[in-house]
């Protein structure tokens, strides 16, 4: 098996759609504790996060003949990730998961990062880490997926199916919101 850790994960999808089925279970291992925290952190109050879990890689497992060689492995196993955990909500109905979205309609610009990006990435993301159960499921997942999973915007935007510029605005909301609730919480 250590010759199999070494591989690529497109490499290993390969073995697997040739027949070696066993070699899935190094991608559920190189995966499962981020897939894990994303649930965590996505479906806040859910006892069934971990089960959740188990069945995006079913479902993966499934349907990895039909995956996209040219696509990254990871964004397409956060994508079933993300329907799994929309599916989720939408079954318990505790957190609407609208279908109107402005954010798409009405796109703004990308803000650009200023020089001293780290520190307030750091800062924001122990900001975020506090104020993640206030935040509707739409601005949430961004937030997870680039402060705590450090997926680009293209990557967030491959995995909600929603426009780079949506991703954006989504961010900035969020960030927003979160600093709204933590200085409630600090008052």
């Amino acid at each position: 098996m250590g010759s199999l850790d070494m591989k690529t994960d497109e490499e290993i999808i390969l073995l697997v759609k040739t027949g070696d089925l066993e070699a899935f279970s190094i991608l559920v291992e190189r995966y499962r504790e981020r897939i894990i925290r994303y649930a965590k952190k996505f479906l806040i109050g859910y006892d069934d996060a971990e089960d959740l879990v188990q069945e995006v890689f079913i479902k993966a497992y499934i349907n990895i003949k039909g995956f996209d060689d040219s696509r990254k492995f990871s964004s397409w196993l956060y994508r079933i990730a993300h329907n799994e955990f929309i599916n989720a909500i939408k079954k318990r109905k505790n957190e609407p998961v609208p279908f109107f979205d402005p954010d798409s309609i009405f796109p703004h610009p990308i803000a650009k990062e200023r020089a001293d990006a780290e520190i307030v990435r750091k800062e924001t993301k122990k900001i975020i880490e506090k104020t993640l159960d206030k935040l509707k499921p739409k601005y949430r997942e961004p937030l997870i997926l680039y402060y705590f999973e450090d997926m680009t915007y293209k990557q967030i935007a491959d995995v909600m199916r929603i426009p780079i510029s949506t991703v954006g605005i989504r961010i900035k909301r969020a960030k927003e919101k979160a600093k709204l609730e933590f200085e409630k919480l600090n008052k």
